[in-house]
């Protein structure tokens, strides 16, 4: 199976007390890790992505042409209190 490797920038900052916001950049899809690690190493000085950890990049693998989420999901409904499918 033919794979690629998405590489991302995520990290999660407050806006004010108890306000947290996550921020979450796709910066590309490559044909192999390496390629991804090599744009990863760039991309730590450049503005912005330099004032947030290295451990704010991840590389995830993926097979071309496969679902990656297999199962539905559920969320919090916060009028009723109660969780929603």
């Amino acid at each position: 199976m033919e794979k690629v490797y998405l590489l991302q920038h995520s990290y999660e900052y407050e806006i004010e007390e108890d306000l947290k916001v996550e921020e979450t950049k796709i910066i590309g899809i490559y044909s192999s890790y390496e390629k991804a690690e090599q744009v990863k190493e760039r991309y730590k000085a450049k503005k912005g992505f330099n004032r947030f950890p290295i451990e704010c990049f991840y590389i995830d693998e993926y097979e071309l042409d496969q679902d990656n989420w297999r199962e539905g999901f559920i969320t919090w409904d916060s009028s009723s209190q109660s969780w929603i499918e």
